[in-house]
C-alpha cells in the first residue's frame, strides 16, 4: 500500500484524531485556526477545542484577495498566482500557531482547510441558461498546505456538495447536526457572518429529516463594506456604536428588501456578489438617500440584516411555531445594533451564543471544517434533512498528501 494511504488508513482507524480546522470568511479579517480533538464520528462525535487563534491578515493580503473577491472580471494570471500563494500563507500561519502552542506538526493528524471564497454562483443568482448548474470557488491550494506543513490536508469541501445537488452553502448544517443537536429542545443555530444563515435542528432522536440550513441574506457584509467606504480608519463598526447612534430610514429599508431573493422559497444561498456596495448604491438612488449620514445608513443596514433573518424564519415556520431557542455565532453576534434589531423582529425568542453550548462562536466555522474532515476519513455520509432541504448525504473534502 502507498505509504501516505497507509498513514491515512491508520488515522481513520484511531479512536480520536487531532485536526486543525482553517476558515477565512468574507470579512477578510484573517485566518481562524482551531485545533480540535475529535473522538468517534457521526451523531456520536465528541469534540474538544484545544486551541484557537485568529491570525490577522495584513493590508497587503487583504488587498490581494479584494482584487479577485466577488468580481466579474479579474486577471487570470493574478488569480493563478494567488491560489498557491494563499495556500502557502495559510500553511505558515498553521506552523506559527503550532510553534506558539508548543506542538510539533507530527502530532497533528489532519488539516481541514476551507480556503478563501472568491465567488459564489448558485443557479438562481447567475441565471445563465448556458450553465444550468450551481457553482462556487475557493482558493488557497491544499497541496501547498500539505507540502509546507508536512500534514495531510483536506480542502475544497464545497465542491462535493455542489456535485451532489446542493449549492455549496451553507455547510453549517453538518457540524450543527453532529455537535449541537439536543434531546431537550429544538434549536436555531444562527450564523451572522458576512452572509447570515441558520440551521434548524429538531430535538435529537426525533425526525432528523426536518433539519435544514439556509442563507437568509446579508449579515455583516454590507455593514463592514459601508464602514470601510466611509471611514478609512475603521474596518468595521465596533460594538455597533455608529449604528446605535443612527436612525433607520424606512424608505431605504424598503428598497433594500425589494429584491426577489427574500421571497424565494427555502433553502437558498447568496453572497457578496449580490449584496455588495453596488446593491446598496442602487437602493439609495431609488430612495433618494445618497446623502444619508453614516450612522443612519448603518442603523438601516443592521435593520435590513435583522429583518431578512426574521423573514426567513417566518417563511420556514409558516405552518408551525418557530423554535424559541436561537444560538448565534459569527461577527454579528458581537454587534448590539444587529442583535437588538433581531430581538425586536423575533419577539419571544431566547437569544444566546453557541458559547453556551460549548462551541465558541468565533471558532465555530473553523471547527465545522475539522468535523467535516473527521467525517470524510472516519465516518459515513450522514443523512440530514430530505427533499427540498437539499443537505446531501456526502463526504466532503479532497485529500492532499505531503509527499
Amino acid at each position: 500500500m502507498n505509504q501516505c494511504l497507509e498513514q491515512l488508513y491508520q488515522i481513520a482507524s484511531q479512536p480520536s484524531r487531532s485536526i486543525i480546522g482553517l476558515m477565512s470568511g468574507t470579512s477578510l479579517d484573517g485566518l481562524d485556526v482551531a485545533l480540535c480533538r475529535l473522538e468517534g464520528h457521526g451523531p456520536g462525535t465528541r469534540l474538544t477545542l484545544e486551541h484557537f487563534q485568529t491570525v490577522p491578515y495584513d493590508e497587503d493580503t487583504k488587498q490581494r484577495i479584494r482584487e479577485v473577491f466577488a468580481r466579474d472580471t479579474v486577471s487570470l494570471e493574478f488569480l493563478t498566482l494567488l491560489n498557491p500563494w494563499l495556500g502557502r500563507l495559510h500553511a505558515r500561519a498553521v506552523l506559527a500557531c503550532l510553534a506558539e502552542w508548543q506542538i510539533a506538526p507530527a502530532e497533528i493528524d489532519l488539516i481541514a482547510s476551507h480556503g478563501q471564497t472568491i465567488y459564489h454562483a448558485p443557479r438562481h443568482q447567475h441565471q445563465r441558461p448556458d450553465f444550468d448548474l450551481n457553482a462556487t470557488l475557493q482558493i488557497g491550494d491544499g497541496d501547498h498546505i500539505a507540502v509546507e506543513t508536512g500534514i495531510i490536508t483536506l480542502s475544497d469541501f464545497r465542491q462535493k456538495h455542489v456535485a451532489a445537488g446542493g449549492e455549496g452553502a451553507p455547510l453549517a448544517a453538518y457540524g450543527d447536526f453532529l455537535l449541537l443537536s439536543s434531546p431537550d429542545e429544538e434549536r436555531l443555530l444562527l450564523n451572522l457572518g458576512g452572509i447570515a444563515n441558520f440551521t434548524y435542528l429538531p430535538r435529537a432522536g426525533s425526525d432528523a429529516t426536518t433539519a435544514f440550513s439556509t442563507d437568509t441574506g446579508p449579515g455583516n457584509t454590507l455593514l463592514d463594506a459601508t464602514v470601510r467606504a466611509h471611514r478609512s480608519d475603521l474596518a468595521y463598526d465596533e460594538d455597533g456604536r455608529l449604528a446605535l447612534a443612527g436612525r433607520v430610514h424606512p424608505g431605504l429599508l424598503a428598497e433594500l428588501l425589494a429584491h426577489p431573493f427574500f421571497a424565494a422559497p427555502l433553502p437558498k444561498t447568496t453572497g457578496p456578489e449580490l449584496f455588495g456596495l453596488a446593491y446598496l448604491a442602487a437602493a439609495q438612488q431609488r430612495s433618494a438617500t445618497e446623502n444619508l449620514f453614516l450612522e443612519d445608513l448603518l442603523a438601516t443596514l443592521a435593520e435590513f440584516s435583522a429583518v431578512s433573518v426574521a423573514r426567513a424564519v417566518q417563511l420556514a415556520f409558516a405552518d408551525r411555531p418557530a423554535p424559541t431557542a436561537v444560538y448565534a455565532s459569527g461577527g454579528g453576534a458581537h454587534n448590539p445594533a444587529l442583535m437588538q434589531a433581531l430581538a425586536r423582529h423575533l419577539p419571544g425568542t431566547r437569544f444566546a451564543t453557541t458559547d453556551e453550548l460549548g462551541v465558541p462562536g468565533d471558532a465555530k466555522e473553523a471547527i465545522l471544517f475539522a468535523v467535516l474532515a473527521n467525517e470524510a476519513v472516519a465516518g459515513t455520509p450522514v443523512a440530514i434533512g430530505a427533499g427540498r432541504q437539499r443537505v446531501p448525504a456526502v463526504g466532503m473534502g479532497k485529500v492532499s498528501f505531503p509527499g
